[in-house]
């Protein structure tokens, strides 16, 4: 709001009567803002979203520690992102080529990736990993959970991470977590051939106010963040031209059952 109003940090500090160092902080999340100063800002920013306004203020006045927070200081802060981001979402569109998605691995799946990066990691560390991944998966279980639909490439169902009885263990799991009536699994099979985003492992994380919408893209450098309006628009028009590409969800059973018959 700040910049697309053209104003300065320094403007923003006499606004609210504290040092200029901070706003910087108070806008990248590193220090907490009250509601009432959210309000002030955007009134004073010529913001008339009024919804996106009080979004912000309610996140600003909320008090309560997610269970990721336990691993603070433990994980990199975007394991913890990742985390939050999922959890605050009304909707996951999650789209991968040769990884599972985080929150549908199994154990001994999510323990296989985690023991083949470089540098390789102690055992300890490697637990750590584990034990998150497997906890995020609770936001599907949760009493309200968000709605979930994935696309996953043959590829990632054909990768043998662990060997071939994990393998079938992580397609058996995805075949259980796809009957539930929130999640929605569909395949892209080889003869789709080309298609938009086919690098890309991404996470468009939706919430009840688009300007708040996220996308989280993977990397060996870890998790990167984007929510400009542009970039969304592009990832959203993204995620519906593989879908388009996709298998139905039926069809798409049929495939992983298959693939998990031959192991």
């Amino acid at each position: 709001m700040r910049v697309a109003a053209g104003m300065t940090t320094e403007f923003a500090a006499g606004l609210l009567g504290v040092p200029r160092t901070n706003v910087p902080n108070m806008e990248s999340g590193r220090s907490g803002i009250s509601a009432d100063r959210v309000r002030t800002l955007a009134s004073n920013y010529g913001c008339a979203d009024e919804e996106l306004v009080e979004a912000l203020a309610a996140m600003a006045g909320e008090r309560d520690k997610g269970w990721w927070e336990k691993y603070r200081g433990r994980l990199p802060a975007s394991f913890l992102d990742i985390a939050e981001m999922e959890w605050r979402a009304r909707r996951l569109r999650i789209a991968l080529t040769v990884h599972m998605p985080g929150i549908l691995q199994t154990e001994q799946h999510a323990r296989a990736v985690f023991e083949a990066v470089i540098p390789r990691l102690p055992a300890a560390d490697v637990d750590v990993r584990v034990a998150h991944r497997l906890a995020r998966q609770q936001v599907l279980d949760r009493q309200d959970p968000p709605q979930v639909d994935v696309i996953i490439h043959e590829a990632a169902l054909r990768m043998q991470f662990g060997g071939p009885a994990v393998a079938r263990g992580q397609l058996e799991h995805l075949l259980h977590v796809g009957e539930r009536d929130h999640v929605t699994l569909r395949v892209i099979p080889f003869a789709a051939g080309s298609f938009p985003g086919a690098g890309q492992s991404v996470i468009y994380a939706g919430v009840d106010v688009p300007a708040l919408d996220t996308v989280e893209l993977d990397s060996t450098h870890g998790a990167e963040f984007i929510d400009t309006d542009m970039q969304l628009q592009k990832y959203r028009a993204q995620l519906d031209a593989m879908e388009a590409v996709a298998l139905a969800p039926a069809a798409s059973r049929d495939v992983i059952r298959a693939l998990a018959d031959d192991l």
